[in-house]
């Protein structure tokens, strides 16, 4: 079942790519006491997540920010390093947390997953954008396949 508003975040254990490497982060953590922007992309390097979802929330962090957001977090199905590389790629300072959930486990838990195996790609999120205040959902929009509308940062920030 897909996540809902009034719904507790999953625990699970997921890597951010940082400057430093990779560090592994818990979903309690990172929820615990704050208000976080989580946005989940198809994959690190595809042309929507590259050329938009990822650089609109660059772009916006501290209007999200000034409307009480602690944390603005990105989430793939990749690997760390290949959040990594997409990081350096894209440029992102601290504005953005880049976290990998490389066997799509918490994906899965949040009923968020996109079977793409077909295609050649596997297991892979649903492009999809959340609020959580300490841990617990209070927007969440979940894009129809193809769209990209209800997930970009624009659309988050009219919903807060």
């Amino acid at each position: 079942m897909t996540i809902k508003i009034g719904d507790k975040i999953p625990s699970a254990k997921l890597m951010q790519a940082t400057a430093d490497g990779p560090l592994e982060v818990s979903t309690d953590d990172l929820f615990a006491g704050k208000t976080v922007v989580l946005f989940g992309v198809p994959g690190a390097f595809t042309p929507t997540c590259s050329a938009k979802h990822l650089p609109g929330f660059v772009t916006h962090a501290a209007e999200l920010k000034a409307k009480g957001v602690d944390t603005v977090a990105c989430i793939s199905v990749n690997d760390v390093f290949v959040m990594g590389a997409w990081r350096k790629d894209q440029s992102i300072g601290e504005e953005v947390v880049m976290l990998a959930d490389g066997s799509a486990a918490f994906t899965k838990a949040m009923g968020l997953e996109f079977d793409l195996t077909a295609r050649g790609l596997g297991v892979r999120s649903q492009r999809f954008a959340l609020v959580a205040k300490n841990g617990v959902v209070t927007h969440v929009a979940v894009e129809a396949a193809g769209a990209f509308e209800v997930s970009k940062a624009e659309a988050v920030l009219a919903a807060l």
